[in-house]
């Protein structure tokens, strides 16, 4: 038996969402940069992926009265998990001490072209030609925006996509929430040798009211519940359209970038971002509604 797809509103509510937190990811670029020009990078994640761990089991026990996980679920999730939040933050915060925050914001805007690559092998969402040429145009944008990038962050990219990709028949048979939750847990186990080392490191460590923020922004907020509403948005709409939206990080980000780090704004990136949201509503002309695939309808 077939699974009925999400309604129009439902689609639209999950999209809503999904665009808030893309302002909440590109205010996090300043946020983080600000953070470890004080703290080591992998330090400073640890710190706040562990206030996300904690935030996001006490939702799951508070929202759904349990917090356990299908024995068949559990490894491939954290599996995933140690991908998409471990590696994946490494690779990100220690790339952003050494580029601009505007600039590493390639890191979000290249990963929608990896996603609709991978969740054709995942089998976890389905390719359409609009919806293949809404991605190309916006890639084509962050060229213009961003004209080089450095490999860590590239390849931080690709973490992030294999656990977008691959994670989302996981986000069909369970809530965002539940899966997030374990998810971020084991981006965290992978985080703490690492962070802890480089915590121990410091003389001090400052916990100053910018930093002690930083950690609640970036722990509460983009690392705790603004992925658990983009997995929604994986959930209703498809990873590659979820993905498509963070196209508009990247803009978002340089602005940001220019209004509280005094980033200079190049004509590419206006020009750049200008065909970001020409491929963003490219993408969003594709109305086909998502077929599950083999693995979403298992019980």
């Amino acid at each position: 038996m077939g699974v009925r797809g999400p309604s129009a509103a439902d689609r639209r509510v999950a999209e809503i969402g999904v665009l808030a937190v893309m302002v909440l990811w590109a205010a996090n670029f300043i946020v983080v940069k600000s953070a470890v020009a004080q703290l080591p990078p992998v330090g400073f994640t640890f710190l706040r992926f562990t206030l996300a761990s904690a935030t996001l089991f006490v939702l799951l026990r508070w929202r759904e009265g349990s917090i356990g996980l299908p024995r068949r679920d559990l490894i491939a999730i954290l599996a995933l998990g140690a991908v998409g939040f471990g590696a994946y933050q490494i690779l990100w915060t220690t790339g952003l001490t050494t580029v601009p925050a505007g600039d590493s914001a390639l890191l979000i805007a290249a990963t929608p072209v990896l996603v609709a690559l991978l969740s054709v092998v995942a089998r976890s969402d389905v390719l359409t030609p609009l919806k293949l040429a809404g991605v190309v145009v916006s890639f084509i944008g962050v060229v213009v925006v961003v004209a080089s990038g450095e490999a860590i962050t590239l390849a931080g990219a690709v973490c992030w996509a294999i656990y977008t990709s691959f994670g989302a028949p996981f986000v069909r048979r369970h809530s965002p929430l539940r899966a997030t939750a374990w998810a971020t847990v084991a981006g965290t186990v992978v985080l703490a040798p690492l962070g802890l080392l480089q915590l121990a490191s410091l003389d001090h460590v400052p916990l100053g009211f910018d930093v002690v923020g930083a950690i609640l922004y970036s722990g509460m907020l983009a690392a705790g519940v603004s992925n658990v509403i983009v997995l929604n948005g994986v959930k209703v709409v498809g990873p590659t359209r979820t993905a498509a939206l963070q196209f508009l990080v990247p803009a978002l980000a340089v602005l940001l970038a220019f209004l509280f780090l005094q980033e200079p704004i190049r004509p590419g990136q206006v020009i750049g971002g200008a065909i970001i949201l020409g491929g963003v509503l490219i993408t969003r002309r594709d109305i086909v509604r998502y077929r599950p695939t083999v693995l979403t309808r298992l019980p």
